[in-house]
């Protein structure tokens, strides 16, 4: 194990999961900000930030939300913010990449390669008097190509690195950490390699330790240096990522994954799965790194060098 300390991300909200399946969900600015800070209070080194519509809830690329939230994050608390450019896939790369040279942050996610990326099956779960956007959105991913090409991700890497921000690679398959080293190799990525193995998606790899063993493996054999985190989906979460910290990975947890806290009990906050996370990483012998620690492992900037 080279460090013994863990990075603990929360991810708040997401573009997946829909407020109709969880009260406890964070829609709005304010409930967003206050759940990031309440994760960065129980353990939290870095918190990963969605946008959504206040009103309607539904994923949006405005910058003023964005601002606003990371803003008032920043004003309470010391965490690591993390903003998508995912966001949506049905977004355009220009839309998803805005915020970069517009805030700066410390860290970005950047979707490693295309991908088809299914959450139609979260559509029985939708309730009778859910907004229609939802139905929509979920339902028109099963004929829907999450498009990250070799261009686009050209342009996430070059741009950030523009911007003193670290890319957090979204890998959802191997053959996306070969993708990092291709441009790793062309002299194109040179800032430190951040990697996020995202694991049971439909469209991804399924979540399991041999895969997650695979994903490393793989890692291992393809580039020098970097560092590693494990997220899963839905009721794979807490193996996942308990599995990957005994590996001596970092752990990404989060409504944004995963609504409930264990089997069919809702998870009432980011909170209280960072609280669970962290007491998991006890148990293994491993400390929860504080952000000024996360900053030094990851090689970031530091929050006085972004731009909000």
């Amino acid at each position: 194990m080279k460090n013994n300390k863990v990075i603990l991300t929360a991810a708040i909200t997401g573009a997946v999961h829909v407020s109709s399946m969880s009260p406890y969900l964070p829609i709005t600015p304010e409930d967003i900000v206050a759940q990031a800070v309440g994760a960065a209070r129980a353990g939290a080194a870095v918190v990963h930030l969605h946008a959504r519509d206040p009103k309607t809830g539904e994923p949006s690329s405005d910058l003023k939300l964005m601002r606003q939230m990371v803003s008032a994050i920043k004003a309470e608390c010391d965490v690591i913010i993390c903003i998508t450019t995912g966001a949506s896939q049905m977004m355009t790369v220009q839309e998803r990449l805005s915020v970069v040279p517009d805030m700066k942050p410390e860290l970005a996610s950047c979707n490693a390669g295309s991908m088809n990326f299914v959450l139609a099956g979260l559509v029985p779960q939708l309730t009778d008097d859910a907004p229609a956007w939802e139905k929509t959105y979920l339902a028109g991913t099963y004929d829907n190509v999450f498009a990250n090409t070799y261009q686009g991700l050209d342009t996430y890497i070059h741009t950030m690195q523009e911007n003193g921000t670290i890319p957090e690679f979204e890998v959802y398959d191997a053959g996306m950490i070969n993708n990092i080293a291709y441009f790793k190799k062309q002299g194109i990525l040179k800032c430190p390699i951040y990697l996020q193995f995202v694991m049971g998606i439909q469209g991804g790899l399924p979540a399991s330790v041999d895969n997650l063993v695979f994903l490393r493996n793989t890692a291992e054999k393809q580039l020098d240096e970097f560092n590693w985190s494990c997220a899963a989906a839905g009721r794979h979460q807490f193996p996942m990522i308990t599995a990957a910290m005994a590996m001596g990975g970092n752990a990404r947890v989060g409504l944004e994954d995963n609504l409930y806290i264990r089997p069919r009990v809702l998870a009432k906050s980011n909170a209280e799965q960072i609280q669970a996370a962290a007491a998991a990483a006890h148990i293994l012998g491993r400390e929860v790194a504080t952000a000024e620690e996360a900053r030094a492992i990851l090689n970031l900037k530091g929050a006085d060098q972004v731009n909000f």
